[in-house]
């Protein structure tokens, strides 16, 4: 879909999303981090000599907690690949219109999900 000057943000704009959503991007890159290097932790707290029964707790617990590590580690990537195609929508210039209506998403929808597609109104018409 092609958009005119009247129908998408200006440049000055998309520039002030970019800064937004490059801040977002950095901040979302380090918190992979921080799961990804609590996800390799060992989760060995000495507990060897424990009984049988905590030593099977504690590796459930561990299980599980590795698993939520593992979710949240899938759901962050797709958050930071969901702002990096907003960067390139920023470059496109077609950043922040609606592709299911090609009107402007509201900039308040678009400061709080700087990656949002769809506007209000189009999300609405999916329900």
């Amino acid at each position: 879909m092609a958009t005119d000057a009247k129908n998408r943000y200006s440049d000055k704009a998309l520039e002030e999303f970019r800064v937004l959503i490059q801040e977002k991007i950095d901040k979302a890159e380090h918190d992979l981090e921080l799961i990804k290097s609590a996800y390799m932790n060992d989760h060995n707290n000495g507990t060897d000599d424990t009984s049988p029964t905590f030593k099977a707790f504690e590796e459930g617990s561990a299980t599980m907690s590795k698993e939520a590590n593992s979710a949240l580690a899938i759901r962050q990537e797709k958050f930071i690949r969901d702002l990096k195609n907003a960067i390139i929508r920023i470059e496109n210039k077609t950043y922040g219109v609606c592709r299911v209506t090609g009107k402007l998403i509201n900039k308040e929808r678009l400061k709080l999900v700087p990656h949002a597609t769809l506007s209000i109104e189009a999300k609405n018409m999916q329900k």
